[in-house]
């Protein structure tokens, strides 16, 4: 079947944000007797430091400053946890973050300056105050809907008495808080479906979806597909998978995934000397590659999809599920750098984790959540914060960057080149792990006529091909350099 994934993703820069720790705006007026953790606190598990999406409205001239044009949301809608995958009530926004007229308010401000908008469903489970779990919880077995769960016995247990006592009803990975749907259930159907169309029909320009891989119901999916493709032809659907997703990319679920693979390579490779490889996010591990090995890995992965798939990947380093990239690289910015870098250059849509690029760092959850330091900006790191400015502006300028095919052309001595081409614009990005500079002979005969010249687009220099090559391309250590052919220059 021929594969189509929404046009607009292809030029994508994704800004990920956990609503309750971006930014609280003045605006929304909560009932008296709210007490939210001061903003800024060391993050934890628990509480709640009263990020809005008001909040995140009075930050759009930031983030488009930053150079963002899509933004992709943890979840909003009701619920008793921070992160609010716990969802009580899925047709409505929480309160805490200013309910569904905050959100019309986000979505047409975002739309007004040309940023999309994509939620985050959590359709495999729900929390103890989803209103048919409660039923069940208050009429037992004579609920009528007792099917839309699995329950084991009676009566129910959703407080255990210790974390060593299993829930006796499916949970996800045992949770006592999230009992599993099961989504067999053909009302269950009905209404996640309804869900999902209604919110791309508010507005919302796609889906990520929370651990897909649970609901292991290929036409589940192919018919979500289908209402929310219906809804808007060009809605974004993103699964989140940590693995290879072949399956999943054909065409009839999802457009792209979370491309961890992605990360880690990129994450072993920029940061080899300082990485973490005690780390593993998501149960993979983390090890050092040479620049032959991270080659290979990434012509593998763009190797499995269509090239339209490729596209559409959402290309990150870190998110809410990981430590911080800045910490998962022993705190070597050096390498977060050639990371975003790396991203902005790349096939896919990049996606910064917010406050990555002012030099946020944290372990795993809660640490990876902590508040946006608007409140002080001695916390941030400007000249981070410029380099990231400039490689989302270098990767919007150029078109051959975000929809042009990717070619792997150098990987030796800790340096990788690639070309990104389209009928009107080539680009050749070369990135130096080294601590040295390093002067390479780029081969230049199948893209490049003898005697062109290139000039640097990112970094500085200008080369001219000759017999076939082009010799002594330097690259300064812990930096990239992006070349463009010069029009005309022959």
């Amino acid at each position: 079947m021929a594969v189509h994934t929404p046009d607009w993703v292809k030029h994508a820069v994704f800004y990920q944000i956990f609503p309750d720790r971006f930014a609280r705006s003045e605006r929304i007026q909560h009932p008296r007797g709210i007490r939210f953790v001061p903003w800024g606190s060391p993050p934890e598990e628990q509480g709640f430091q009263g990020g809005d999406l008001l909040g995140i409205v009075d930050k759009l001239d930031y983030l488009e400053a930053l150079g963002v044009n899509a933004l992709y949301l943890n979840p909003v809608f009701a619920s008793a946890a921070n992160h609010r995958y716990h969802t009580y009530d899925y047709y409505m926004v929480d309160p805490l973050l200013g309910g569904n007229d905050a959100l019309r308010e986000l979505l047409n401000a975002a739309h007004e300056r040309g940023m999309h908008v994509v939620l985050d469903g959590v359709f495999n489970h729900a929390s103890r105050g989803f209103w048919a779990f409660h039923h069940i919880l208050e009429t037992g077995g004579n609920s009528p809907y007792i099917d839309w769960f699995y329950v084991n016995n009676w009566p129910l247990y959703p407080y255990p008495a210790d974390d060593h006592t299993s829930p006796n009803y499916a949970a996800w990975w045992g949770l006592p808080a999230l009992p599993k749907f099961n989504v067999a259930n053909p009302g269950v159907r009905d209404y996640l479906l309804d869900v999902a169309a209604y919110w791309i029909e508010f507005g919302a320009d796609g889906w990520r979806l929370d651990v897909p891989e649970e609901i292991a119901d290929a036409a589940f999916w192919q018919k979500f597909r289908t209402v929310v493709k219906q809804a808007n032809p060009e809605a974004y659907l993103v699964g989140e998978i940590w693995h290879d997703a072949v399956e999943w990319l054909r065409g009839d679920r999802f457009d792209g995934v979370m491309n961890y693979v992605f990360s880690r390579a990129a994450l072993g490779f920029f940061g080899a000397e300082t990485l973490r490889t005690d780390y593993q996010p998501g149960g993979y591990a983390l090890e050092p590659v040479d620049a032959m090995a991270f080659a290979a890995a990434i012509d593998h992965n763009l190797s499995l999809y269509e090239p339209e798939i490729a596209l559409a990947q959402l290309n990150l380093m870190d998110s809410h599920d990981t430590a911080r990239a800045l910490w998962i690289l022993g705190g070597d910015e050096s390498a977060l750098r050639l990371c975003v870098l790396f991203q902005m250059t790349m096939p896919g849509a990049p996606c910064i984790y917010y406050g990555d690029e002012i030099g946020m760092s944290g372990a795993t959850d809660p640490y990876c959540r902590a508040a946006f330091p608007w409140h002080d900006e001695s916390q941030w790191n400007n000249d981070l914060l410029d380099y990231c400015r400039r490689a989302v502006a270098l990767r919007r300028s150029h078109p051959a960057l975000q929809t042009g095919g990717h070619e792997t052309i150098y990987a030796a001595e800790g340096v990788y080149g690639f070309l990104r081409c389209t009928e009107g614009e080539t680009l050749l990005t070369l990135l130096n792990t080294g601590k040295e500079p390093a002067k390479v002979t780029v081969p230049s005969a199948t893209w490049l006529a003898d005697d062109t010249l290139c000039r640097a687009v990112w970094g500085r220099g200008e080369y001219v091909s000759r017999h076939g090559r082009l010799d002594g391309v330097t690259v300064p250590p812990r930096q990239g350099l992006v070349l463009a052919p010069v029009a005309g220059h022959v």
